[in-house]
C-alpha cells in the first residue's frame, strides 16, 4: 500500500467520531484492549503523562513535551485531531511518525485488526502506542480524545493524570450536565497516579475528589497553587505572571497566543512540580526554554496563530461554550476598527450556545469545512441570524477567507474560528 492508500483507507473504511459524530464512539474498552493484546501490551512499556479536559488539553499537552524535551527526554506526543497531516497526531521530540510507519503498521496487522472492527481511534491509539513503545521513548504525553472513561487511550497508567478544565461539549456523548461530563473525565484517574485539575468548579469538584479518594489517588488543584495572569502580549509572546502560595512571582515567556493560556500554565507548572517529587530532571531553565518554544519544538498549529499581517488574520481553534468564550474575551483586547469574522460549525454541536457569545457588531462569513460533520453554510447564516449576526454565506473556508481579506480595511481585524475543521483549511 501507498501512504495514500493507507489513509484513504483508514478514513474511509473505518468510523471517525471527528468526521462522522456519535457513530463512532464506542460503548466500552474492549476493543482497544484486544488491539494491545495483539500488540503485546506497548502501552506498558513506556512512561506516560494523560491529559483530558474541555479545553486546553491540547495547549497543556505541547506546553508538557516542549519543556520534556528541553529537558532532554525523548518524548513522544500523541493529540488529536490533526490540522493539516495526519501524522501531527503521533510525534516524538517534535517530529512528526514518518509515513512509512504508519504503512507497515497497517499492512502488519490489517487481518487482525480488521477481525475486531476498530474504529479509525483506535486503529490510531494502537499505532501510537507501538511507536513510542518500539522507539524507547523516555515519556509521552497522551491527550484524551473525547471525554475519558471510555475514551481509547485510557488503558494507560501514567506518573501523573491532568484534567484542564471541564465545560459543556460532546453533550450528546458524555451528558448534558457538568457533573455527568466531569465523571466521564475524571474516568482516567487511576489507583494511586497523582492527579493534577486545572481549575477549580464548585459545583462539580466533588466529582474529581471522591473518584481519587476511591482509588487513594493524591489530588491537587493546581488554581489553589497558583494564580496567573496574561501582563503584556507582543507579536510573539505573552508573559504571564505567575504567583504561587509563597507569594513569589515566576515571569514566563510563552510562545502560545491567547490569555487564556494563563488557565493551562498552572496545570502545566503543577504537573512539573509532581515530576521533579518523582525524580525526573526538570529545572527552571528547562521550564522556561519549553515554554517560550513551544511552538518550535512541538509543531503545534491554530492556538491564536497569526496567518495574516495585511490584513491581521488570526484564527484558534476554540469551538465550544466555553472556548468560544475565551476567544471573544481575547477579541475585547485588540484594538481594531472593525471585526470580519469567517465562521463555521460541525452540525452536533450546540450551535445557538455559541452563537449567543459572538459579537453582533461584526461582519460574518458563513462557511462550511470539508467534513460530513460540517454545518451547512446557509443553515449557520439562517440559526445566527436569530442571533443579530449578519452576513452573507459561502461555499467554502477559503472563498470566505478570501472575502473577508478583500472587504477588510486598514486596521481591520479578520478572525477565522468555530470549528477545528475551519482553522485545519487556512493555517
Amino acid at each position: 500500500m501507498t501512504y495514500k492508500e493507507t489513509l484513504d483507507y483508514l478514513f474511509s473504511r473505518l468510523p471517525m467520531y471527528q468526521r462522522i459524530g456519535a457513530a463512532a464512539y464506542k460503548a466500552d474498552l474492549k476493543n482497544t484492549l484486544a488491539l494491545c493484546e495483539i500488540l503485546k501490551h506497548p502501552e506498558t512499556k513506556f512512561k506516560s503523562i494523560h491529559v483530558a479536559g474541555t479545553n486546553g488539553k491540547g495547549s497543556t499537552s505541547h506546553m508538557l513535551a516542549a519543556i520534556l524535551q528541553k529537558a532532554g527526554y525523548k518524548t513522544g506526543l500523541y493529540t488529536s485531531p490533526h490540522l493539516k497531516d495526519f501524522r501531527e497526531r503521533i510525534k516524538i521530540n517534535g517530529e512528526m511518525i514518518p509515513d512509512t510507519e504508519l504503512v507497515s503498521f497497517v499492512e502488519n496487522h490489517k487481518s487482525q485488526f480488521e477481525k475486531i472492527d476498530l474504529s479509525f481511534f483506535e486503529w490510531t491509539v494502537g499505532l501510537c502506542f507501538d511507536y513510542f513503545a518500539r522507539e524507547k521513548v523516555d515519556i509521552a504525553v497522551i491527550e484524551t480524545g473525547l471525554g475519558g472513561r471510555l475514551d481509547s487511550t485510557n488503558v494507560i497508567t501514567p506518573e501523573i493524570c491532568v484534567i484542564t478544565n471541564i465545560s459543556f461539549d460532546h453533550t450528546n456523548l458524555l451528558g448534558n450536565t457538568l457533573e455527568k461530563i466531569a465523571t466521564e473525565k475524571a474516568g482516567i484517574i487511576k489507583r494511586g497516579v497523582p492527579t493534577v485539575i486545572g481549575e477549580i468548579n464548585e459545583s462539580i469538584d466533588h466529582v474529581f475528589i471522591h473518584r481519587a479518594e476511591e482509588l487513594k489517588s493524591p489530588i491537587v488543584f493546581a488554581s489553589q497553587k497558583f494564580n496567573a495572569n496574561v501582563i503584556r502580549e507582543n507579536a510573539a509572546f505573552n508573559v504571564i505572571a505567575v504567583e504561587d502560595n509563597s507569594s513569589s512571582i515566576q515571569h514566563y515567556e510563552v510562545d502560545l497566543k491567547g490569555s487564556y493560556q494563563s488557565k493551562n500554565i498552572i496545570a502545566v507548572l503543577e504537573t512539573v512540580r509532581l515530576l521533579q517529587i518523582k525524580g525526573w530532571k526538570i529545572n527552571d531553565e528547562h521550564i522556561s526554554g519549553g515554554l517560550k518554544n513551544v511552538k518550535q519544538l512541538t509543531g503545534l498549529l491554530g492556538r491564536w496563530q497569526r496567518i495574516s499581517d495585511n490584513p491581521l488574520t488570526i484564527c484558534d481553534v476554540g469551538h465550544n461554550e466555553s472556548g468560544v468564550f475565551e476567544v471573544v474575551n481575547q477579541l475585547s483586547k485588540i484594538p481594531f476598527r472593525h471585526l470580519h469574522f469567517v465562521l463555521g460549525m460541525v452540525n452536533d454541536k450546540e450551535v445557538a450556545s455559541v452563537l449567543k457569545l459572538l459579537p453582533s457588531d461584526a461582519t460574518y462569513y458563513f462557511c462550511k469545512a470539508g467534513i460530513p460533520r460540517a454545518l451547512d453554510a446557509n443553515d449557520l447564516k439562517d440559526k445566527a441570524k436569530e442571533f443579530d449576526l449578519t452576513g452573507e454565506s459561502y461555499p467554502s473556508v477559503a472563498a470566505a477567507l478570501n472575502a473577508a481579506q478583500s472587504s477588510a480595511e486598514e486596521n481591520d481585524l479578520v478572525f477565522v474560528g468555530g470549528s477545528t475543521f475551519v482553522v485545519a483549511e487556512v493555517v
